[in-house]
Parts: structure tokens; sequence; C-alpha cells
């Protein structure tokens, strides 16, 4: 029986308070994983940026419009292979008022060229082209709202209520080719809305997308059209995708941080628990450390009992925890998230490094908690730990 073995067959010797100890630091787990899966959730659109992607809105600000014929001059633009533009429609179901996903009126006919990451069967495709009053839709939004192709859906917009309701025929139903594609929005065509709304708000779009020849240009060319529309009426402000989606990013960069924050504290607090934990288990054995240094065990001996039990239970509830997250974070959490706030979340996954680090964490603060009861044990005098009664 060697050290190690006898700390694992005395790890379950006060059983409640055991399981007790086991269960906080699969929660403590499992909480840690959860927040750095949203942390890496959030930035998974940067993370997996197109290079040679463009992006280019108001200078000032992304909710103000720009000019459409802006359009002709970002195309003719060197370098730029093709271009479309987009407006946020704000579009809600009044059957699921409570659903919120991205509404966006795309220009038809370049759209799925620019954001190649989307796939739709070229039947689909072919039925949006003809139907002015067609869409085409995420997989995961078209299951979560029970949509079909032919199905006549109804949309409302607080940001263009000329029309009291809006009708769509759903024509298509994308999956998506990358990580960072967000399976939750509504595509239809620009026209549709650019025909039904007052005199004044026409011509106007949220903001142009384009690609580039040579990616590695990219930042170039950004500054380049921006130069372009520096002389007109109003200028603009052109980023790479990754600079773009950072941009966003850093609106909640006291939220990241903040979540940064607390799974830190929640590991604190699970080391302090584990420590507890050790320490009444030291204090109650004092007897068999004497007795074991009498038999001719060393203090590092004793210190290595110690720590093997500590790094057992951190270890035990480690494993818990990384058990319990991958249906109850992944497939629960991550799916909700997807089908719900897909336009920020678009790829919910546990990552395998996360799952990694949140066990050898677990094993180095059971380490860390088992420290001082481990060197305490170790400097026992035989004739002090006989003396004294637990």
């Amino acid at each position: 029986m060697t050290l190690v073995g006898l700390a694992a067959r005395n790890v379950l010797r006060n059983k409640f308070r055991a399981v007790l100890t086991i269960l906080g630091v699969a929660v403590a787990v499992l909480t840690f994983m959860a927040l750095r899966t949203v942390v890496q959730a959030w930035s998974v659109g940067a993370d997996y940026a197109v290079k040679d992607r463009l992006f280019t809105r108001h200078k000032i600000t992304f909710v103000m419009s720009l000019p459409k014929r802006y359009i002709t001059d970002l195309r003719a633009a060197p370098h730029v292979r093709v271009a479309t533009w987009s407006n946020w429609f704000g579009g809600k179901d009044p059957k699921h008022d409570r659903e919120f996903f991205a509404t966006l009126a795309v220009d038809s006919s370049t759209y799925f060229q620019v954001f190649d990451e989307y796939f739709i069967a070229p039947d689909q495709m072919a039925t949006w082209m003809k139907d002015p009053q067609g869409a085409v839709v995420g997989d995961v939004l078209a299951k979560k709202m029970g949509w079909k192709l032919g199905d006549k859906i109804i949309l409302q917009s607080g940001i263009y209520p000329d029309k009291p309701e809006w009708e769509f025929h759903i024509s298509g139903i994308y999956e998506a080719k990358a990580k960072s594609a967000d399976r939750s929005t509504f595509h239809f065509h620009w026209d549709y809305l650019n025909n039904n709304i007052a005199t004044r708000r026409q011509d106007q779009i949220g903001w142009m997308a384009s690609r580039i020849d040579e990616p590695r240009r990219t930042a170039d060319v950004g500054v380049a059209l921006d130069k372009i529309f520096d002389e007109r009426e109003i200028p603009t402000l052109s980023q790479d995708e990754h600079s773009f989606q950072t941009s966003f990013l850093a609106s909640a960069s006291a939220v990241l941080a903040a979540l940064d924050i607390v799974s830190v504290v929640i590991l604190a607090i699970m080391m302090l628990v584990l420590g507890n934990t050790i320490a009444m288990g030291a204090r109650e054995r004092t007897n068999e450390y004497g007795v074991l240094k009498a038999l001719g065990f060393s203090g590092t001996h004793i210190a290595v009992f110690v720590l093997s039990e500590a790094m057992l239970i951190a270890l035990m509830g480690g494993l818990l925890g990384v058990a319990l997250a991958y249906p109850l974070v992944q497939n629960g959490l991550g799916r909700w998230l997807e089908e719900n706030m897909g336009a920020f979340f678009p790829y919910f996954r546990l990552d395998p490094g996360v799952t990694s680090v949140a066990l050898l964490l677990s094993l180095s603060l059971g380490a860390a908690a088992a420290a001082i009861p481990a060197y305490r044990a170790s400097q026992l005098r035989v004739i002090d730990a006989l003396r004294r009664v637990a």
C-alpha cells in the first residue's frame, strides 16, 4: 500500500464532508468553465474573422445610415472584388414577441457572395430571387420558430413602421460553414424595404461590406476607401472584419472583465472550501500521523499523504464539474444562447483548452489549499502528536 493509495482510501473516511467538498469543487469548476466559455464565445466572431472582408459604415456611429450611391464608388475602388450592403430592420414576429433575432434587408444579388460562409441550396436561392417578398433564414432560427419552406411570415418593425405588418415568404433556409456565422438571422430583399417606406427614407443603407483581392492589404484598402468618402457629405470608417467585430466587443469590455474577475473569485472560494476540509481532516488524524512517525515515516511522507488526499478530492470534484459542464453548459446554455442570441453567440461550445485548464487548476488549487495543513503535519513531533486528542 503506497501513501497515495492510503490517501485514496481515506478520502471518504468522513463521507458526508467529503461529498459536500467534492460537490463544492464541482460547482466551482462548472461555473468557471461556463464563464470562460461565455467570454470565448463572445469573441468567436473576431477570432475567426475573414481576412479579406471589409466593413464600411458611417464614421460617427454604426446606427447612422449612408446614401445608397456610395456602393457604386465602393465597387469601383481598386482591389475591391465584390461589395454589398445591408440595413438593420428590427423585425419581430408578433406571434413570438419575446423572441429576438436579427433581421436584415440585403442586396440579394451580392450579399451571399460577400458572406460565402452561408450555404443555401441552389433551388432555394432561385426561389428567393424570384419572390420579392421572399426571405432566407438560418437553420437554427427556422427550427426554433417552427418555420418551413413556403411558410408565410408576418413581421412588425419599430424602425420601419411605414407598414403595420410586413409579409414575407420563407424561400430558403441556410446553413453555416464557419463557426463565426450566425445561424439565426432573417434576410430579405432590400428592394422590398426601400419600395415600402417614406420617400425621405428611401435609398439609404446601413453599412457596406466588401471582399478585396489581396488580404494582406486590407488595412491599406480601408484607408483608401475612407479617403474617397472624406470628400463627400458623409464621411465613412472602413475596418477589416476583425477590427469591426472587436469594436462591438469593446462596448462590452467591462462585462467581460467582470466575468474574468468572477471566475478567479470562484476558484479562490473553491480553494478555501477545500483547504478547510483538509485542515479539519489533518487535525482529526494528528494521532495517526504520530503513529506513522513512530513507525519510521518521515515528515515528507506525512506531507505527501495530506497533499495526495487534497489533490484526489480536487480531481474528483474537477472531473464531476467537467462531466456536468457538457450537458448543462454546452448542450443546455449553449443551445439556448445560439437559438436566442445567435448574433452575439453564434458558436457556443466548450473548448478542450478550457477543460484542461479547469482540471489543472483543480489539482493546483487542491495542492495549494493543502500546503499549510501538510506542512504543519510534517513538523509534528511524535510525542506531541500522540498526546493530542482530535
